[in-house]
């Protein structure tokens, strides 16, 4: 069997992680869900009766508004997460520093995620 690697790749001994594909599906996955909620979502706040807080307020409350927010900004937060890991995969050589920035990326997009989370359901209660 040929070895298509480069020398740079041999001599390095660097291989395929073996994950390349499951994060390129979900990117794909992610993107696409996008498509289809930030549209719904922008019409939707566009749609408003009144361009003022106390809409915004009661479309949020609202179980179909609640639920239209969480879900495009968990599909935006995910994508962000997976765009950023791979920047940093690709970009930090250095092991403990691509280590910390990855781990930073993920307690900082779980962090925004719940805090998210805990303002629509403060406001949908």
């Amino acid at each position: 069997m040929a070895d298509f690697r480069t020398p740079l790749a041999k001599a390095r001994g660097l291989g395929s992680a073996k994950t390349g594909v499951n994060h390129f599906i979900a990117q794909r996955v992610s993107a696409l869900a996008l498509v289809i909620l930030v549209p719904l979502f922008v019409w939707s706040i566009a749609s408003l009766p009144g361009a003022d807080y106390a809409s915004a307020y009661a479309f949020v409350a609202s179980p179909y508004g609640a639920i239209l927010t969480l879900l495009t900004l968990t599909a935006t937060l995910y994508h962000m997460r997976l765009g950023l890991q791979v920047v940093i995969e690709d970009y930090i050589r250095k092991p403990v520093s691509r280590a910390l920035l990855l781990s930073a990326n993920t307690l900082i997009t779980a962090g925004l995620w719940i805090a998210a989370l805990y303002a629509v359901l403060a406001i949908a209660s």
